[in-house]
């Protein structure tokens, strides 16, 4: 188990290398807590990933319990991307993911 800030890091030099190798969409898989009630992990990235989409460093990301075909932003991406209607997180409200759209 990393701490806060080896978590943060590695998550930046991930989506460093996303954007390397020009993929459009990352699925960040950060789980929720290991007592399941949202640990300190999840909470800073979804901190800094809110504040990233806020600079324009990514175009949005979408938390996990939103992801699901009913959120406009998911829809959206969906008719972009039909390929991610095969995701097995999808709609499942999976706190532990996030998803990342550059």
């Amino acid at each position: 188990m990393p701490a806060v800030a080896q978590a943060l890091q590695h998550l930046d030099r991930e989506l460093a290398l996303s954007r390397q190798t020009q993929h459009g969409v990352l699925k960040l898989i950060h789980g929720y807590g290991s007592s399941g009630a949202g640990g300190d992990i999840r909470i800073a990235v979804q901190k800094h990933l809110t504040e990233l989409a806020a600079r324009g460093e990514i175009r949005i990301c979408i938390f996990g319990e939103d992801w699901a075909k009913s959120d406009e932003r998911v829809w959206a991406l969906i008719k972009v991307n039909p390929e991610l209607k095969k995701d097995q997180d999808l709609g499942k409200r999976n706190r532990g993911i996030t998803i990342v759209v550059f």
